[in-house]
């Protein structure tokens, strides 16, 4: 196995450097820094400062993933196939779509303009989400395309996962930042310029990653393909076009890993979409907090989402993602608990030392500070410290795992379809997430939420049955999300020793191996592929 592993990596063009690490992973202050501000902000902002309702709030949301349907797929899929064409040659099948994105991406800051209707802010959203995934998608790809190796490939998972945290505290804190600044407590001036801030940021780490990436050469048999095709595409090809796509799309939910991938994918971000969108209604409702609390409360917890992303990256590369997942499970359901008490309790006294702290909730940790109090301290930071630890793990996760299912699938087609992953794992991702945000919304409506738009930028009154709603789905909605996730994948069997068999056996099988090279290797393969041994490479279909 030695032999086949040093003529695997002989056949290597590039090694990554943390150069390239950190150089991919910037794209991810697009990626979740995006991500963070829609989620954390944008259905609060809607529903404060925008006069919009709770259900036409969620609809902005929701609605333009459903149009993903068809854009996610697409991409991916043309992403994939650009290598027959000249512009795909010359520039990268996978940095055409980069480059594109980099002077409309500023146009973030639009979405955050106060005085406009149910239209305008959905359509802005539709163009956003637009050029989003056609960043995300091709981006993606590219670290499964620059390394084979299980280790660099959890490298740059763990990179992408820090400035991932790192863009979030971002996100969270800016609005504490800028409110000083600006000197208003409430206002929406202060989530326009948050915008523009990452609106410039992000162009600039897409040209980041333009710079530090490259894309997986071609091999023989895309060589050819390419020269069939590269004088023109002919009519009949183009028709075929989208049945082909479609295809591809549905035939990666044939790969027993990708299934089991896609559990633990969607039970970690939906758990956190959820709560994401109940969360800053829970502070100002239960825990009496305006933006500043809500801002400091995100921010500690992204903060912690940081620090748990560097203990699943050693966790991830030693033991595999299931154990980490299910540790992630338990702190974040722990956090949920704690809040879900914390409801059913009300603790004396809380109110009134979160009136004594004014705009620091820091303060509450000065022992000498007039009315400190142990118990404001555990409940105001214990649970969003132990949410942080969960949600991190969350992230991490299921992008950790990604990076390996194309060398799964590989060992199936004998293709190299990267794109056409990313795109069904955004597809899937933002169709569910759609759902999530949408069902919420109109949850958090039917249980009584009435919007200030009445009173901007103050916190009104709301019913005891309103309340109750925005704490049960926010407790409730993550874990059972989580538990049904987790119950899909239970037994997900990839990790560093058992990837190795498979890259070794890929490699048999790209020299005309029919049979496994042991019994145990056979296991492995079938096991990861939930297809038997003698169907692979392309010899099921």
């Amino acid at each position: 196995m030695s032999g086949d592993n040093k003529k695997t990596s002989a056949k290597r063009v590039r090694i990554p450097s943390w150069v390239n690490y950190w150089g991919w992973g910037s794209g991810d202050m697009l990626g979740a820094g995006a991500q963070a501000v829609i989620t954390g902000w944008l259905f609060y902002f809607f529903t404060t400062f925008c006069g919009l309702s709770a259900v036409e709030s969620g609809l902005i949301l929701g609605l333009p993933r459903l149009l993903e349907a068809i854009t996610c797929p697409l991409i991916g899929y043309v992403s994939d196939n650009l290598r027959h064409t000249w512009i795909g040659h010359k520039i990268g099948r996978r940095k055409l779509f980069l480059l594109i994105t980099i002077p409309l991406l500023p146009s973030f800051a639009l979405i955050f303009r106060t005085g406009h209707g149910f239209y305008y802010y959905l359509f802005c959203f539709i163009f956003f989400e637009l050029l989003y995934t056609m960043f995300l998608i091709p981006w993606e790809t590219l670290a499964a395309e620059m390394s084979t190796d299980y280790k660099e490939k959890a490298k740059f998972a763990g990179a992408r996962m820090i400035v991932a945290q790192s863009s979030a505290i971002l996100a969270s804190y800016l609005p504490t930042l800028i409110i000083n600044q600006l000197g208003s407590k409430d206002s929406p001036e202060t989530f326009f310029v948050m915008a523009a801030i990452f609106g410039g940021l992000f162009s600039l780490v897409v040209l980041i990653v333009v710079l530090t990436s490259w894309e997986r050469p071609y091999g023989p048999a895309e060589l050819s393909a390419k020269s069939q095709t590269y004088g023109g595409v002919k009519l009949r090809v183009l028709m075929q076009i989208p049945g082909k796509m479609f295809r591809d799309l549905f035939s990666t939910l044939r790969i027993r890993a990708f299934r089991q991938h896609l559990s633990l994918y969607l039970g970690g971000y939906l758990s956190q979409d959820i709560f994401n969108t109940a969360f800053p209604i829970f502070v100002a409702t239960v825990l009496a907090g305006a933006t500043l609390v809500i801002s400091q409360l995100m921010t500690l917890m992204y903060a912690a989402q940081l620090i748990s992303v560097m203990v699943a990256i050693q966790i991830v590369i030693r033991t595999g993602p299931t154990l980490a997942y299910r540790i992630a499970i338990s702190l974040f359901g722990a956090a949920l608990g704690l809040y879900l008490l914390f409801f059913l309790v009300r603790p004396e006294g809380f109110a009134a030392g979160m009136q004594t702290l004014g705009p620091n909730i820091f303060a509450a940790f000065d022992p000498t500070r007039a009315g400190f109090s142990a118990s404001l301290l555990f409940w105001l930071f214990v649970p969003i410290i132990l949410a942080g630890l969960g949600r991190g793990t969350l992230n991490f996760v299921p992008w950790s795992v990604y990076n390996y299912l194309p060398d799964i699938d590989e060992a199936v087609t004998g293709q190299r379809r990267e794109g056409i992953f990313a795109g069904v794992m955004t597809l899937v991702r933002k169709l569910a997430q759609s759902g999530a945000i949408i069902a919420s919304g109109w949850i958090i409506e039917l249980g009584g939420y009435v919007s200030p738009k009445l009173h901007p930028g103050q916190v009104i009154q709301q019913t005891p049955e309103a309340i109750q709603t925005i704490t049960l789905l926010m407790v409730l909605g993550p874990l059972v999300v989580m538990g049904l996730g987790l119950l899909a994948a239970w037994s997900f069997r990839l990790n560093a020793s058992t990837h190795a068999v498979l890259v070794h056996e890929v490699e048999r099988l790209r020299s005309g191996a029919v049979d496994a090279e042991s019994e145990n290797n056979r296991q492995v393969v079938e096991d990861l592929t939930g297809w038997r041994y003698s169907t692979l490479w392309g010899r099921g279909r």
